[in-house]
């Protein structure tokens, strides 16, 4: 069977391609700059990368191209779209109400909608490459949910230290994001660790241009560090992270800030690494400017790295100890410094880590020592195959 994976941002569609007989990526690529001059990415295993123009009037035009490149007799994989058994789309938000993938119907429909309130940048886009996808793919769809996994946090965890009618009225609560992230390489975890996920407790740290801690007790999100949406928990690429709430009512007063939008764009558009380092909101860059003595870039990097410590340590502490740590994402996964720094600081503990393997970049290995108290890993994410093994397993239950 194959699987189409899709992840349809505001003005891009990203999609993998996957033969589920052997879990391969036959193919995979974006479309980017949807409304407008768009560009158009495209990688087959063993082949030369592919990229164009062209111009995307909308995520339906993108959609054809993508369908129409799968199936061209030079550059296709499969000889007709009627092999693709189904499509996987990767939803931010599912609220309350959805907390584990489903197919999608008129009715998971209407709740991604009613969730666009608190996924207003990507809860829209993801309805609408649903909509797009049903009126050109007569095939089973499944919706699988960023949020998903951390559904099972007990309330305390969840809840939020404001008044009550708020999570009454407006659902309020901590959701948690790149669930699909964190439940993949914690089970992958637990077989490296030669356990079953019920029986190890983990701490994942998912590290990239947005980041994440999570807690993972037996198998299950315990905590995890963002909240009602994605700004919550340490700071990233332009989203603040956490900070004194105060501080928006005060700058308000300053004339700072006006409206919500102006106050939602400056948390999440300009802040974070960029906002500190005032260099960029990559970590590459900032990495290389800090090496070049720049104290702004070397300040960003102290904050992050103590930022995540102090998750980390207060998840090993609230689960009563953690088999091991898990770094992935594109910061998680290539970025030594920080797994070195997050392991010298849990040395009272007992965490040892041979920096000679922590040289590693964007492989799997454990790169603790060998008489290490907690064992740590680098462990690659693969959001695309979680989506796809979801879509499989409701497919396969039509029959």
């Amino acid at each position: 069977m194959k699987i189409l994976v899709m992840n349809a941002g505001s003005s891009s569609l990203k999609f993998q391609l996957i033969d589920m007989e052997n879990e391969n990526v036959i193919a995979k690529g974006i479309c980017e700059e949807i409304g407008g001059k768009s560009r158009f990415k495209y990688k087959v295993p063993g082949r030369e990368d592919y990229k164009c123009e062209s111009v995307f009037a909308n995520h339906g035009d993108a959609l054809r191209f993508v369908l129409d490149t799968l199936v061209d007799k030079e550059m296709g994989v499969i000889a007709s779209v009627d092999e693709i058994s189904a499509v996987g789309h990767r939803v931010l938000h599912g609220g309350d109400k959805l907390s584990g993938s489903v197919l999608i119907t008129e009715e998971v429909k209407a709740i991604i909608e009613e969730c666009c309130d608190l996924g207003p940048l990507h809860n829209p886009a993801n309805l609408k490459g649903i909509v797009e996808c049903e009126k050109i793919m007569k095939v089973p769809q499944v919706a699988v949910f960023d949020t998903g996994f951390h559904q099972t946090m007990p309330d305390y965890a969840y809840m939020y230290a404001l008044p009550y009618e708020y999570y009454e009225k407006y659902k309020i609560r901590r959701y948690g994001f790149h669930g699909t992230s964190h439940r993949f390489v914690s089970g992958r975890c637990a077989e490296l660790l030669g356990k079953a996920p019920e029986e190890v407790n983990i701490v994942t740290c998912h590290l990239g241009n947005g980041a994440s801690m999570c807690a993972v007790k037996g198998g299950k999100c315990f905590d995890t560090s963002m909240g009602v949406t994605p700004l919550e928990g340490i700071m990233m690429g332009t989203r603040s992270g956490n900070i004194d709430p105060a501080i928006i009512p005060y700058l308000m007063r300053k004339g700072e800030l006006t409206t919500a939008d102006e106050i939602d764009k400056m948390m999440n558009k300009k802040s974070g690494m960029l906002a500190v380092s005032g260099v960029s909101s990559d970590n590459l860059e900032v990495s290389i400017k800090a090496k070049e003595g720049n104290e702004r870039c070397i300040l960003t990097q102290k904050m992050y790295c103590h930022q995540l410590i102090k998750i980390v340590g207060g998840y090993i502490c609230a689960m009563g100890g953690t088999d091991a740590i898990v770094f992935t994402g594109g910061i998680g996964e290539n970025t030594p410094l920080y797994r070195s720094y997050v392991c010298e600081k849990l040395a009272f503990l007992g965490v040892k880590i041979d920096e000679e393997k922590n040289a590693i970049r964007g492989e799997e290995l454990e790169i603790s020592a060998p008489d290490s108290s907690i064992r740590v890993f680098v462990i690659p994410t693969n959001e695309e195959l979680v989506i796809a093994r979801d879509t499989l397993e409701i497919v396969e239950g039509l029959k």
